[in-house]
């Protein structure tokens, strides 16, 4: 637990980075066997990109380090319960394990709208955990709204 502790710091580091830019503040990082392959923070807005979800670009990002579109034995770590589209892309890259912040009741995957890490019809299972730095994950995305609504209210 410590060590996904860690690894989700690092991904809330990345989710302030993005928030610092004017993005819903997501960071993800992959990790396999205790070694960094990517990070990266939500960019659909600068990117002009609807699929630059954090996990997205940091599967992108690890996928090309690794000459592979596959991660087995990695582990994606992300401040938010992951959207269908990132965790369709995480099937698609085996990707062994997912640890998520904070929960998303409107459009997560993994665990509150949809399960699709365990869903037997599929060819790939994830192994996931929930709930790391749920708090912290869930505070910045509320500060962040919260500072979005007051400036459309003002």
């Amino acid at each position: 637990m410590n060590d996904d502790v860690s690894w989700m710091n690092l991904a809330l580091e990345e989710a302030r980075i993005a928030a610092s830019k004017g993005e819903v503040p997501v960071g993800a990082v992959i990790v396999r066997e205790g070694e960094l392959l990517a990070r990266a923070g939500n960019s659909p807005i600068g990117l002009h990109d609807p699929t630059a979800h954090a996990e997205i670009l940091a599967l992108r990002a690890a996928c090309r380090r690794e000459e592979n579109y596959r991660l087995p034995r990695a582990t994606l770590y992300v401040t938010l319960e992951p959207c269908v589209m990132c965790m369709g892309a995480m099937l698609h890259a085996r990707v062994a394990r997912l640890v998520y912040g904070a929960t998303d009741p409107k459009t997560g995957a993994a665990h509150s709208l949809f399960q699709l890490g365990g869903d037997e019809r599929l060819n790939h299972y994830i192994e996931i955990t929930g709930d790391v730095l749920a708090e912290e994950s869930g505070e910045m995305l509320r500060e962040f709204f919260r500072s979005r609504r007051k400036r459309v209210k003002g």
